[in-house]
């Protein structure tokens, strides 16, 4: 058995899951939570020795792994994630990737399908991180940073917040994103509901 491929940050893995082919979803001690991809030219690679006699002797940079994931997605969570799996939670819905961690939090990570979606949800982390200042004062985005930039993700909890502010603020919020404070929260509970209760 050789490494094929292999990422450019080290990681003390805890847990692992295939997404599909090409994709793997990676949980370490740190309690940060990766999503990485072969890259095209790895996977033309693959479909040009897909027996890997090459990769046996191909040498790559510092000992490494000759090909290197990319990283799509990267969040940290806070705590070790004790398992991880791609699952459908309600009949009918769509898959989403469920974790749990050590200290009994249920969490998932879902997928956009729109465009839409993701400016309106991106936009509503944005107002939630300047509305909900931390109990603790420490900002948001360095906690969700703390050992590599947070990248491709938006913060689901932050984003709950907004129904806990008082009716001034969330009618701040609300017409910032040209909508009203009962869409915001329709358009939250639409979400919620698509892949989990």
């Amino acid at each position: 058995m050789s490494v094929f491929a292999d990422d450019t940050f080290p990681r003390w893995v805890t847990q692992a899951t295939l997404l599909d082919y090409y994709s793997v979803a990676v949980a370490d001690k740190f309690g940060n939570l990766a999503v990485m991809r072969l890259s095209q030219d790895a996977r033309d690679y693959i479909d040009d020795d897909p027996t890997g006699n090459k990769a046996i002797w191909d040498r790559g940079l510092l000992n490494g792994a000759s090909q290197k994931m990319d990283m799509l997605c990267m969040f940290h969570i806070g705590e070790s994630v004790s398992f991880l799996e791609l699952a459908t939670l309600i009949p009918g819905g769509s898959e989403a990737l469920v974790y749990t961690t050590l200290s009994g939090t249920i969490g998932m990570f879902v997928p956009f399908t729109s465009r839409e979606d993701i400016d309106f949800f991106q936009h509503l982390e944005m107002h939630m991180r300047n509305e909900s200042a931390p109990i603790c004062g420490r900002d948001h985005l360095t906690y969700r940073s703390s050992y590599i930039p947070v990248k491709g993700t938006i913060d689901g909890d932050l984003c709950e917040m907004y129904n806990s502010l008082d009716p001034g603020k969330r009618r701040a919020v609300a017409s910032e994103l040209d909508r009203q404070p009962g869409e915001v929260s329709k358009k939250l509970e639409d979400m919620r509901t698509t892949y989990a209760f």
